[in-house]
């Protein structure tokens, strides 16, 4: 090419390479006269010349070289922009905030945040039993069948089940980017720690276990009564900045704990983990027997269900078929003959089984709850996620809570 010199041309436009520039007239014969003739060689010969080096100068503008550009972009930003902005957080303002949704046919958001989680968990306690190859198939099972978030605790099997859950996705390329991952923080042996300083090195113990970059939400375990919200908000704000843990909740706190806390906060308390279903009802037996000398009035934390309903801080309901603190399953049929007749009579109705009307009458509730399963054996997973789809009527929904051993005033 022969072109008008000009600055906009100066990555394209090599000279006596691809062509010639000019600004004057003589410049312009000049360049015509050396693309057509030469210097000196056949016609053949500098068509040849030209079209070579043309098409090498055009290389770099292909699109093979600017998607090799594009990626090294992101591998140097991954590798060494972001550990930057971790290490100087503090000083750089760095906050990473991007949530990338997660489709799933469950899909609810938590809280008031704009992060996606399925409305059935899968609770991770006992996958420290379980064999490596075990794991793969409990996972997998979970992810075909609509979960998206996975719910851990640093001291679920002395920190195995992260480890485990950790070398699955160190062996999965990819397979991080399809969940959601929480860990709870603060049981220690024989005594509650939610200092700064233990919160910060339990997400790093958690990230290493779980061999993960990042958390999307921490839980902090259980109210410890030397808790110091500031201080619990300075850990935030690090844990926050770096990265490293992308929201924040609580697990069995009342009301007035989580308004304490809240006050320090900068960040919005999304959940709060606490026992509930068809053996554990006081959350709403309490306002079902409100203004009565009945057992189930006693209020014993606050009204936190409805608490958390004002406060849009989703409620996630762990062990949801199990009665007292681990005792047993509400399908024992001796302690709870009423309530397994109920049951069985509703599941053949429904043609389902009896645990998938248990996980239905929790997410029949207005809450919105999310329901943590503990599960794991795919069979029951995929039988269990099939209960968001069932809708049970108010009248069958206080028949089960009848049967479950409670009053109506």
């Amino acid at each position: 090419i022969v072109v008008r010199k000009d600055d906009c041309l100066r990555d394209e436009m090599e000279e006596g390479v691809n062509g010639y520039t000019y600004s004057t007239q003589e410049g312009f014969y000049a360049g015509l006269d050396s693309i057509l003739y030469g210097k000196g060689m056949a016609a053949e010969a500098v068509s040849d010349v030209w079209q070579t080096q043309s098409k090498a100068s055009v290389e770099k503008f292909s699109t093979k070289a600017f998607a090799d550009k594009v990626e090294n972009i992101y591998y140097h930003v991954e590798h060494t922009h972001k550990s930057l902005a971790e290490r100087f957080a503090d000083r750089l303002g760095y906050e990473y905030s991007e949530i990338k949704p997660i489709p799933s046919k469950m899909s609810m958001y938590l809280g008031s945040s704009d992060m996606d989680v399925s409305r059935i968990g899968l609770g991770c306690m006992r996958m420290a039993e379980l064999p490596d190859s075990e794991v793969e198939r409990v996972v997998g099972s979970a992810l075909d069948n609509g979960i998206t978030l996975f719910d851990h605790a640093d001291i679920y099997g002395g920190g195995a089940s992260e480890e485990k859950f950790g070398r699955l996705l160190a062996g999965s390329r990819g397979l991080r980017d399809k969940m959601r991952i929480q860990s709870k923080c603060g049981i220690c042996e024989g005594y509650y720690d939610l200092s700064a300083k233990h919160i910060i090195e339990a997400v790093e113990g958690s990230l290493k276990r779980l061999r993960t970059d990042y958390l999307d939400l921490l839980l902090l375990h259980r109210p410890d009564a030397l808790m110091v919200p500031d201080e619990i908000a300075d850990a935030f704000s690090s844990l926050e900045q770096s990265g490293k843990v992308l929201a924040f909740g609580v697990s069995n706190f009342n009301t007035m704990q989580i308004s304490m806390l809240q006050s320090e906060l900068s960040q919005p308390l999304v959940a709060n983990q606490l026992q509930f279903g068809l053996g554990h009802t006081q959350m709403i037996s309490s306002g079902i027997c409100t203004n009565t000398g009945l057992l189930g009035a006693v209020d014993r934390d606050g009204y936190v269900l409805d608490y958390c309903r004002m406060r849009d801080i989703t409620v996630q309901a762990w062990s949801p078929l199990q009665y007292g603190l681990f005792e047993g399953t509400i399908f024992d049929k001796e302690k709870f003959p009423k309530l397994n007749e109920v049951l069985s009579a509703f599941a053949r109705r429904y043609d389902v089984t009896e645990a998938m009307i248990a996980i239905a009458w929790i997410l029949k509730h207005p809450a919105n709850m999310q329901v943590l399963i503990g599960t794991m054996k795919p069979e029951h997973i995929r039988d269990l996620c099939r209960a968001d789809g069932l809708e049970l009527t108010r009248q069958e929904w206080y028949e089960l809570y009848l049967a479950a051993g409670n009053d109506l005033p």
